[in-house]
Order: structure tokens, then C-alpha cells, then sequence
């Protein structure tokens, strides 16, 4: 009898033994099903080419055209400028873009060494210091949140007032790295796959195919060029509306992520050669065609949707020329 029991525990415990080890080794295979499915592979497909890299250092002013360009987490930067860090604002700090004042998309702003030069259309050009580390530091609204700007000084003030040609007081203020970026559109359904931004509107990178225009151009009576629609990096050789699809990126070094898709507005409107606003084409046509799906009019409710706005995912550098490749796994 005491034997018939010994024999049975044993059983017992090299059952339960058998047991655990099975379960081990079933929970491993998971785990390696796991890592196996984590590192798929991903699948690199070409989708088109680089054709214009378009820095606008300031928001609403006309764009610096470059060949090459570091691709940073706030946008496309070329030495000393980078995209959309300059904002022209209200004496209570509220932004003002080009839906207001349409001549603003006349207004360069560039570079010189240590030197900042504003120009504009019967203006002598102005230059003025980049660096202006004692000005005041001004707490700004842009699409009503809250975003900080350094104050360009006096000077470019005195301009900005002279060519926009109104009674209120106008000026120009610059976004720092150290600065507190700005989360878009906090009610957006969207805003947790946004990253901080500086002045854009809602991300760092809008890209949009020569195709889309193209077709767009199609229907319209006159043609609009691809600078209307103020992208950072503009496509060619692929098919109209092609980067819809395109949720991930490779382009040279540069890893770019899909946000959202880029909902238009009255600013459209304004002819980027003449700062002439119209207020109808080329929004009416794209509104005849472009809306988004049911489901999706709580984020772009009736803005027609054109060009895709994307964060950026791995910095690096993009040069025109840079085959474009979309990722997926």
C-alpha cells in the first residue's frame, strides 16, 4: 500500500512536471509568434520622385524654392531658415495669415548670413539680425491655441505696418528650439497621432503630387500651379491622388508617418503670383470633388481634402531627385 502510493505521487509530480514544461513551451511559441510577426519584414515599394522641396519660412509668405534640405521634427530647414518659423501677429498676438491679409503671400523672407532681409512688392527691402536673443519673448494665438514667439523688433514692425497698409500695428516674431511647441487643434479626433508643431497649421510636412494639380487643372478654367497649395515637398511621377494611400515613407534618409489627410480652405483662393483673392476657385471645384468619407466630416467636416500632412517620423536630408518609396509591412 505504501508503495501503490508512492508510485502514484510520483506520477502525480512528474505529471504536473510535464504540464508546466508543456505550458512553457507553448507560451514560448507564442512569444516567438510574436516577435516573428513583430519583425516582418517591410515591403519597400517606389511610388514616385522628388521634384520641389518648398521651404515658406514665413507662414502666409512666398516660398523659398531649394534643391536640398534637412527634413528636421518641425519641418524642412535650410541654414538659417526654416519652415514656417516666422509669424506676422496683432499687437494682442494673434496670428494673421494670408485668409486676412492675401498680399502677404508676396512677402519673402530669406536669409544672409547673420541677416534676416523681408521684401515686398514697391518696398525697399529690410534687413535685420537673426539673432535678437534680448527682444521680448510674446505670448501668441494661432488657431486659438497658445504658442510663445520671439519679437523681431521695431523695424521689421515699422515694414510689416507700412506694406499691409492698415491703421493697427503689425509684428513679426520668431519661433525658438527652445521654445514650447503647439499641440494642433486640441479637439481634433486626430491630435494623439499629432506631434508638437511651430507655426504650421497642423503638421510639419504637407506633401502633394504634380498629378493632383494637374487633374485638378482639368477641370478649372485657368491653371493653378502646385505653389497655391504651399506644399514642403511636391511629387512627380506618379498618378493623380496616388498619395492618398501613402501612410508611411522613405524619402533618402527621412522616414515620414501619415497624419491626416489636408483639408482646404478660402486661402486656396489667393493667387500666389498676384496676392489677388478670389474666394471661389479653385476651392468651389475641389469642394465638387474632393470631400471626405461620411464617417470622416466630424475632423474636415465640408473642407475639400488635397495633399496629405504628414510628421516626421526619422530626420535626415531630401534633395530633389530622391526616389520616394512607401512602406508598409
Amino acid at each position: 500500500m505504501e508503495l501503490r502510493e508512492l508510485a502514484v505521487d510520483a506520477f502525480a509530480r512528474n505529471r504536473k512536471a510535464a504540464l508546466l514544461a508543456a505550458g512553457g513551451v507553448a507560451v514560448l511559441g507564442f512569444v516567438g509568434l510574436g516577435y516573428k510577426y513583430l519583425q516582418k519584414p517591410e515591403k519597400v515599394v517606389r511610388v514616385g520622385v522628388v521634384s520641389k522641396l518648398l521651404i515658406h519660412p514665413l507662414k502666409s509668405g512666398k516660398a523659398v524654392s531649394v534643391t536640398l534640405a534637412e527634413c528636421q521634427k518641425k519641418g524642412l530647414k535650410l541654414g538659417n531658415l526654416q519652415d514656417r518659423h516666422w509669424l506676422v501677429i496683432t499687437e494682442d498676438g494673434h496670428m494673421v495669415t494670408g485668409r486676412q491679409q492675401p498680399a502677404m503671400v508676396l512677402v519673402s523672407l530669406t536669409c544672409e548670413g547673420d541677416q534676416l532681409c523681408l521684401n515686398g512688392p514697391n518696398m525697399e527691402e529690410l534687413r535685420f539680425l537673426f539673432q535678437l536673443s534680448d527682444n521680448a519673448v510674446i505670448d501668441c494665438r494661432v488657431f486659438g491655441e497658445d504658442i510663445q514667439g520671439r519679437d523681431c523688433g521695431d523695424e521689421p514692425s515699422r515694414w510689416l505696418t507700412r506694406y499691409l497698409g492698415e491703421e493697427k500695428t503689425f509684428r513679426l516674431v520668431h519661433y525658438e528650439p527652445q521654445m514650447k511647441g503647439r499641440r494642433p487643434e486640441e479637439s481634433n479626433p486626430l491630435t494623439l497621432k499629432m506631434e508638437d508643431v511651430a507655426y504650421s497649421d497642423a503638421a510639419p510636412v504637407m506633401l502633394l503630387s504634380e498629378s493632383s494639380v494637374t487633374a485638378l487643372n482639368n477641370k478649372l478654367a485657368d491653371d493653378v500651379t502646385v505653389e497655391r497649395f504651399r506644399p514642403s515637398i511636391v511629387i512627380s511621377d506618379c498618378e493623380a491622388f496616388d498619395e492618398d494611400s501613402w501612410e508611411e515613407l522613405q524619402i533618402g534618409s527621412v522616414r515620414l508617418q501619415r497624419v491626416m489627410s489636408c483639408g482646404r480652405c478660402i486661402f486656396t483662393t489667393v493667387d500666389p503670383e498676384t496676392g489677388v483673392i478670389t474666394r471661389k476657385e479653385p476651392l468651389e471645384t475641389l469642394k465638387s470633388y474632393r470631400q471626405c468619407e461620411p464617417s470622416d466630416k466630424h475632423i474636415y467636416k465640408s473642407a475639400p481634402l488635397f495633399g496629405q500632412l504628414y510628421n516626421v517620423k526619422k530626420t535626415g536630408f531630401l534633395q530633389v531627385g530622391d526616389v520616394v518609396y512607401k512602406i508598409s509591412r
